[in-house]
């Protein structure tokens, strides 16, 4: 009897990067070993926001959330013992993918790699960093510009390579509908396409359409999520063809990797986590028409801190038994005429286009910024309100809380922690890196690329030559800021208060009594220091406030300790709230809380949220911080209650 033909699995990856480029290269090359198939780099804060880990705003930040690589010496050792010409490597890099990618580039001629073989992604999607994820630093024409700059490049020496990672991933994470998921990111692909249609030759475009690639977000409704994934390819489809008049169906296929949902882990009772990502990873695998071209999969405990080697281990073996123990890839699609599955993929192409109308019509993605990010804060209040009021259950969370402790999260090595001597480490050998190499080259390679971003120039070809000479990410970043900008996006938290108020008549009362106590009303400031962009809890507990009848103050990311001390001194602020998801709460709030006592502000009560482990917050309350809270704390009204009574002067003397 002959064997039944399947279907080739699709790439393996897990998502990883933390302390040093030597930590990760060894990180990298045991999930290798375990039979991951394609590597996902994550770079630390002050990479993906161009600075170097010696300047002030990466203090603490350093290693966080991802490897830091400064220049090509880090991105050697990154890869060191790695060949990338048999590689397949997709970095998650937005504002700075230029330079990452010269960076690689250079890398792999110093191995001796053909370059045009190299296959791999660079993210490079920067309207989503100002909707979501917050890594942006330019306004959105240059950025634009600098995105096709890498596809015009990819296109003449790295044919296999994909210049651009169309990225709903982290729009879902914000609270995006799976309608605004579809409908935002098909934008933002065809604002890429519009500006890259000028860049390449006619008869080339076709074929740099088929060179474009998503990466989405699968969350717990799986049977939904499974249909947005269809409703996906059938839309990219028709756009391809009616939009540019691609007619090869290979150009037009809808090539996409997915992490399935961070947002949806939870703190309480992790080891739920488990059957969690099981079921999202369905949804972007038992279609074989929509199936995931890369996998990659958080690890159980991430909402509690840093995943261990064997934490990601563990999530690599769900894809493996996937893939090799079941007969998954043995059958064509299971979904075909099914009535079910129809009717729900046409329900969403159907909103998605409604949106993607509303979009077109205020000229298209750039245009529309604003537009969508206002969406995407009152979705999340809606997802949000759903879970406080118990209309979405959420097991462990909301529902059936009592269980058992888990054995998995005890022990001092549960999780893992950065080496704290790594940040230290890095500014070593940074320093090294700029005594050794020759400033002349440097700095001729500098103008170079001034004089490119300027005159219009491709920027790929000076920042490889910037690579090659020793040039640091903060360097090469300063020109671009130089040239080009900076850029602070919207918000998406209006001043006027939501007609969302059913619930809040209590509290609002509580907010008008203490004001008039209080001789004017109650002047909340919510602040997001260092370089974490993760917003959407700062926008959530702004929003709220707001709409208890709160003055609030709320400017975005990115803020540095000083101008959130000057804003509270200037707006006369009763309280302070301060979020951070990067794991450096510890450093930046003692900054914080240092200046605060500088400035004779001490008697101004300042909370703090992030992921935030018991001991940490038992530090930062002994710093003087009232409140501490963290991702299991999602009942927003029970936090404004907390901030009424720290401000209420009634309960203050009483104390």
């Amino acid at each position: 009897m002959s064997q039944t033909q399947k279907d080739r699995p699709w790439l393996f990856r897990t998502y990883a990067g933390h302390s040093t480029a030597a930590a990760s290269n060894a990180l990298y090359r045991g999930n290798l070993a375990k039979g991951q198939t394609g590597l996902s780099v994550a770079f630390d804060l002050p990479t993906q926001t161009g600075y170097d880990s010696d300047h002030q705003l990466a203090a603490g930040e350093v290693g966080k959330v991802g490897v830091p690589v400064c220049h090509l010496g880090d991105m050697r050792t990154l890869f060191n013992d790695i060949p990338l010409e048999q590689m397949n490597t997709s970095m998650t890099i937005n504002a700075t993918a230029p330079w990452l990618l010269a960076l690689y580039i250079a890398v792999a001629e110093e191995q001796g790699a053909d370059v045009s073989k190299l296959q791999g992604t660079v993210q490079n999607d920067i309207i989503k960093e100002y909707l979501s994820r917050g890594t942006y630093i330019c306004p959105p024409e240059p950025s634009l510009r600098m995105i096709t700059d890498v596809a015009a490049y990819t296109r003449e020496h790295l044919p296999k390579w994909n210049p651009m990672n169309v990225c709903s991933y982290h729009l879902q994470e914000a609270g995006a509908t799976p309608e605004q998921e579809l409908a935002f990111a098909l934008a933002t692909a065809t604002a890429v396409l519009d500006d890259l249609k000028d860049k390449v030759p006619a008869e080339n475009f076709p074929a740099m359409v088929g060179r474009i690639s998503f990466f989405v977000n699968a969350g717990i409704r799986f049977v939904t999520e499974l249909c947005k994934m269809r409703a996906f390819v059938e839309l990219w489809d028709e756009i391809c063809q009616d939009r540019y008049g691609v007619e090869d169906p290979k150009f037009r296929r809808f090539r996409y990797g997915v992490q399935v949902n961070s947002l949806g882990l939870t703190e309480q009772q992790p080891e739920n986590n488990v059957y969690r990502i099981l079921i999202e990873m369905l949804a972007v695998t038992l279609s074989k028409k929509a199936r995931a071209r890369a996998v990659q999969l958080p690890a159980w405990n991430e909402a509690l801190g840093l995943p261990r080697p064997w934490d990601q281990q563990w999530s690599l073996r769900m894809q493996q038994i996937l893939a090799y123990e079941t007969d998954l890839l043995e059958y064509d699609d299971l979904f075909d005429e099914n009535p079910a599955i129809d009717r729900k993929v046409n329900a969403l192409k159907d909103g998605a286009r409604a949106e993607l109308k509303q979009i077109d019509g205020m000229g298209g993605a750039v245009g529309a910024i604003a537009y969508m990010k206002g969406r995407l804060v009152e979705s999340n209040s809606d997802r949000i309100g759903g879970i406080e009021t118990g209309d979405t259950t959420v097991v462990g969370v909301n529902k059936w809380q009592a269980g058992e402790a888990s054995p998995l999260t005890a022990g001092d090595d549960a999780i893992m922690v950065a080496d704290a001597k790594a940040e230290a480490d890095q500014l070593k050998r940074l320093t090294a890196w700029k005594a050794d190499r020759n400033e002349e080259d440097v700095t001729s390679a500098l103008a170079s690329l001034c004089d490119a971003a300027k005159d219009g120039s491709n920027i790929m070809v000076p920042s490889i030559q910037c690579a090659k000479v020793g040039v640091t990410t903060g360097e090469w970043a300063n020109v671009v800021r130089g040239v080009f900008g900076q850029y602070r996006a919207p918000t998406g938290v209006s001043a006027n208060p939501s007609n969302r108020t059913e619930g809040l008549d209590e509290i609002r009362d509580q907010v008008d009594a203490v004001s008039k106590a209080l001789g004017r009303r109650l002047k909340f400031l919510v602040g997001k220091p260092g370089l974490d962009g993760h917003s959407n809890g700062a926008e959530q507990i702004a929003a709220r406030a707001r709409d208890c009848g709160m003055e609030i103050t709320y400017e975005g990311i990115r803020l540095t300790p000083e101008e959130l001390v000057e804003a509270a001194k200037k707006d006369e602020a009763h309280v302070i709230g301060l979020s951070i998801l990067s794991g450096s709460h510890i450093p930046l709030i003692a900054n914080f809380m240092d200046q605060m006592r500088a400035a004779g502000l001490v008697h101004i009560p300042v909370i703090a949220g992030g992921i935030i482990p018991d001991e940490d917050a038992e530090k930062l309350r002994a710093m003087g911080v009232a409140k501490v809270y963290t991702p299991k704390d999602f009942e927003l009204n029970k936090i404004m209650g907390d901030i009424v009574t720290l401000v209420d002067p009634s309960a203050m003397a009483a104390e």
